[in-house]
């Protein structure tokens, strides 16, 4: 068995020196400055990982949400969602995959500099292509430099092509109308992982509107990691969640967020703490607030 959530900077030493087949991915990203998190890989970054950028390897280059939030691209260009970072298809995933030389036996490590805020989209999306031996780096680049990890400045030597293939999806992917369907019913719990003031509609920064799902519980991504930058342990993690859901049943999670990308620590965190596996709502309160027609809550 690999690893599936976290690996610690010990175990990835161990692992690359093992000589085992094994792609590490650089995720940081900054959504405010799109092209400095390829520049801050490019200063340092652990020696033999690819950059994985958010924008043009993790988000469909067409089809955002236009009109009543309709995917406007279609054929193989289609996106798997919409919203401001849409999902490429499954097979445009694998293309990228296989471009990289990533292949279905080996041991996916994907980090950040951003609290596990932008790898774990990637992370997600290799259990989407039916991928099960992909982890966290626990405390990402931070906490690898604090290892003694070896570390590389600029571009890495190209790989040789692979030959990704798909397999069943590992996790579940929700559509809107999923979302709109379930409303109110308990077969469905929403969590939010923006911050509180974009939560409660008091701020929004990068929608056209502020606010949130009706019915939604609200938890920030970043109260799943501790003070020194690693995710709490799964105790903590479970009794955090359970206080959240109040008796709800974990079966029924849906998270999301504004883009669906900060979603997935909060996702993560209930597998850590050994809640299941729980939805994304890819698409999101970018996808969800495209259509004037759905309901806003605030406060």
């Amino acid at each position: 068995m690999g690893y599936t959530t976290l690996i610690s900077s010990e175990q990835l030493q161990a692992l690359a020196a093992s000589g085992s087949p094994l792609r590490i991915f650089d995720c940081t990203f900054d959504l405010m400055q799109p092209h400095s998190g390829e520049q801050q890989y490019l200063d340092s970054h652990i020696t033999g990982a690819v950059y994985a950028n958010l924008d043009t390897a993790l988000s469909a280059k067409h089809g955002a949400a236009g009109a009543h939030g309709v995917i406007t691209a279609a054929g193989a260009d289609a996106p798997a969602s919409g919203g401001r970072h849409p999902l490429p298809n499954r097979e445009k995933f694998a293309t990228w995959l296989s471009g990289v030389g990533f292949s279905n036996n080996m041991q996916a490590v994907v980090y950040d500099r951003n609290g596990a805020n932008y790898c774990g989209r990637l992370w997600w999306m290799l259990k989407w292509a039916g991928h099960a031996n992909v982890a966290v780096l626990d405390g990402g680049l931070q906490a690898w430099t604090a290892a003694g990890g070896q570390l590389t400045t600029g571009e890495e030597s190209a790989h040789f092509q692979s030959n990704f293939t798909l397999r069943q999806e590992l996790v579940a992917l929700v559509a809107t109308k999923t979302v709109a369907d379930n409303l109110g019913r308990p077969v469905q719990t929403l969590i939010d992982a923006r911050g509180a003031p974009r939560f409660r509609g008091e701020v929004e920064p990068l929608d056209p509107v502020a606010g949130h799902i009706p019915g939604a519980l609200n938890r920030p991504f970043g109260n799943n990691i501790g003070p020194d930058g690693k995710f709490k342990p799964a105790a903590v993690l479970k009794a955090e969640f359970e206080a959240l859901l109040v008796g709800r049943d974990p079966a029924s999670v849906v998270h999301h967020c504004g883009s669906g990308v900060s979603a997935v620590p909060n996702l993560l965190a209930m597998q850590i703490a050994g809640l299941g596996s729980t939805g994304l709502y890819a698409g999101s309160w970018s996808e969800w607030c495209s259509d004037t027609r759905r309901p806003v809550a605030k406060g």
